[in-house]
């Protein structure tokens, strides 16, 4: 969201409140809220945690209004009224935010410092080109994005197009990573080889469980399909380990 720095904290209250009476939270977790609708029983209510801001009559007050005489609430954080509402709604939309505060080059020094210290803010000054890169590397830590790079057997890893994984896009799991390259690719699995952070040694044979991090490189090993001439061509070293097993099995002769 950006803002104008020499207005204070008018257009943020303004674009704000606007964004909530459709339904958009910005920087709010979804309250730990469970609720259960039933059949008979009425309205059984209870809570793991001091409750400040409701009650069990406000609670059933609100149900009633919704037309829910029957249902199990279970609080599990002190929540406000609208939390809860919001929990019973369900359509309520939690986004992150970065409030980027432009022109700065018009305020002093102290304004300067005391937006820099807020939450969730950005000073910036787009005419003298003032904390453009402090304001990229914000972004990229919001949205926790993560490069993946591929790499194909006995080929050199692709550094031009990384894979971006991220929570908001199905995880960074190699199951998800298989799934950005193709929709059958994690089904085919075998296992894959990962190179970087998030490896042990190099590399490391993982699942599709793994979690993988920021610049990692990854080789997918898929599982052999049978009539498929390409996977009934064996490896030396898949060679050399069935000759191996089957010397073992090999039992000596009696004389």
């Amino acid at each position: 969201m950006v803002l104008d720095a020499a207005k204070n904290e008018v257009h943020k209250d303004i674009l704000t409140r606007e964004l909530e009476a459709v339904g958009i939270r910005l920087n709010r977790a979804p309250p730990d809220i469970t609720i259960k609708k039933k059949k008979t029983g009425g309205v059984s209510f209870s809570a793991t945690v001091p409750l400040t801001h409701c009650d069990e009559k406000m609670v059933t007050s609100i149900l009633h209004e919704y037309r829910i005489h029957n249902a199990s609430v279970l609080f599990r954080q002190d929540a406000t009224m609208d939390e809860f509402i919001d929990a019973l709604e369900g359509n309520r939309k939690y986004i992150r935010c970065l409030y980027v505060y432009n022109k700065i080059d018009q305020l002093s020094i102290e304004e300067v410092d005391a937006l820099a210290r807020c939450p969730d803010s950005v000073p910036v000054s787009a005419a003298l080109d003032l904390g453009c890169d402090h304001l990229v590397d914000r972004m990229w830590d919001a949205m926790q994005l993560r490069r993946v790079y591929s790499k194909k057997t006995g080929c050199k890893p692709d550094l031009t197009e990384p894979v971006m994984l991220s929570a908001a896009r199905g995880g960074a799991t190699v199951e998800a990573f298989a799934s950005q390259l193709h929709a059958d690719l994690p089904r085919m699995t075998r296992y894959a080889l990962v190179w970087g952070l998030s490896s042990k040694h190099y590399p490391q044979r993982c699942g599709l469980s793994h979690m993988l991090h920021d610049q990692d490189v990854v080789q997918i090993v898929k599982t052999k399909v049978a009539g498929d001439p390409a996977a009934s061509k064996m490896t030396a070293a898949e060679k050399h380990e069935k000759d191996r097993s089957m010397q073992k099995d090999k039992k000596p002769l009696k004389s």
